[in-house]
């Protein structure tokens, strides 16, 4: 039956406002800092008490208001990883996993001993948190977490404090660890990227309220709204005003787009993601913005064009003026698509696909 969640919380100026149900095992929750990712996921723990509402997990009760339930957050049975994984400083490994379990010691020391092996910690007994690394003690934090066998796993955004290097290589290894845990597992994050890898299921928060919900790669395949489009990682976006069955008319890049799809009439913009643009050079073609190049940036393994929009106009005559009115046009282009470009001259058009356009309503 899996997690259902109807709460509402004020705290101060900021109200979380969460209606949300799913039996997916992998759940992620995205939105920018201060939406009330963190604050979802320390309800469901029993860390803060909602205001009113209810929380059920496989049919029981977590929290009910109007039933008066709240149970502790220690008999929940669900675990929670925090930014900073909060070990025990003074502790050794074999006590942090260790601590707080409720077992007869042989039981107890067996089941340290199963995690030890099971998450790749074995030779590290004695050593303490200072004394490891950021992978070492992720390792630790969840080896804690599965000693306590727990219905729901809470992972708040476990890799924020990592460099980029770390963090890819961390995000790989706890998708391997929790394998075959057939629980839960519910991970908020700022970033697209880690909540695509990792959720079947996918959450989309802004200001405390949910925005959308639904399958992780539906959700980036057709985000619905330009916040939801934004939150996913879409960099281009235009005003539109349907013109037929089949035609828009996009206001910002003064152009028609025509698709062999119905467009609904409540279409109000179109996104488009910035690596998806075909370069044409020569004759225009049905679906093409021009290419007025406003500037350009090199990356390691990527060329980052922005293009000056038809309907913007430059607030002098002289070369890199800026533009004014409609955003600039981002086009990213891979390596081995730069070295094409590289061999001939910049494109006149770029072209854009019917199956990367995004509908969008307000």
């Amino acid at each position: 039956m899996g997690l259902e969640l109807n709460i509402r919380k004020k705290l101060g100026d900021f109200t979380l406002d969460i209606r949300f149900a799913s039996d997916a095992r992998r759940i992620g929750i995205l939105g920018p800092s201060g939406c009330g990712k963190s604050m979802t996921l320390k309800c469901i723990a029993g860390i803060e008490r909602p205001d009113q509402g209810k929380i059920l997990l496989d049919g029981a009760p977590l929290f009910d208001s109007s039933a008066r339930v709240d149970v502790k957050p220690q008999k929940r049975n669900v675990g929670y990883m925090f930014q900073n994984y909060a070990l025990f400083p003074t502790m050794t490994v074999t006590e942090n996993i260790a601590a707080g379990l409720k077992l007869p010691r042989p039981a107890r020391e067996e089941r340290v001993r199963e995690m030890m092996e099971r998450f790749h910690l074995t030779g590290l007994e004695d050593h303490v948190p200072a004394r490891l690394s950021g992978g070492q003690q992720q390792r630790v934090a969840l080896a804690r977490i599965m000693a306590y066998r727990p219905d729901l796993i809470l992972l708040d955004e476990p890799f924020s404090a990592l460099d980029q290097h770390l963090k890819e290589r961390l995000q790989h290894e706890m998708t391997e660890m929790l394998a075959d845990y057939r629980g839960q597992v519910i991970m908020v994050s700022h970033s697209r990227d880690e909540v695509y890898r990792f959720g079947e299921e996918l959450l989309v928060l802004d200001e405390g309220s949910v925005l959308a919900s639904g399958q992780t790669r539906d959700l980036f395949d057709d985000p619905g709204t330009m916040a939801v489009a934004r939150m996913t990682g879409c960099k281009n976006f235009s005003a539109a005003r349907r013109v037929d069955e089949h035609t828009l008319r996009l206001t910002d890049w003064e152009t028609d787009l025509h698709l062999e799809k119905t467009v609904p009439e409540d279409i109000c913009a179109i996104g488009y993601r910035a690596h998806f643009f075909e370069p044409i050079w020569g004759e225009r073609q049905e679906n093409c913005i021009p290419f007025h190049m406003a500037g350009v940036d090199e990356l390691p393994f990527e060329r980052r064009y922005y293009i000056r929009p038809a309907g913007a106009k430059a607030k002098d005559a002289g070369a890199g003026a800026p533009a004014t009115g409609p955003e600039l046009i981002c086009w990213f282009v891979q390596d081995d698509g730069r070295k094409a470009l590289d061999e001939r001259k910049p494109p006149d058009w770029l072209k854009l696909s019917e199956e990367h356009v995004h509908l969008l309503k307000g």
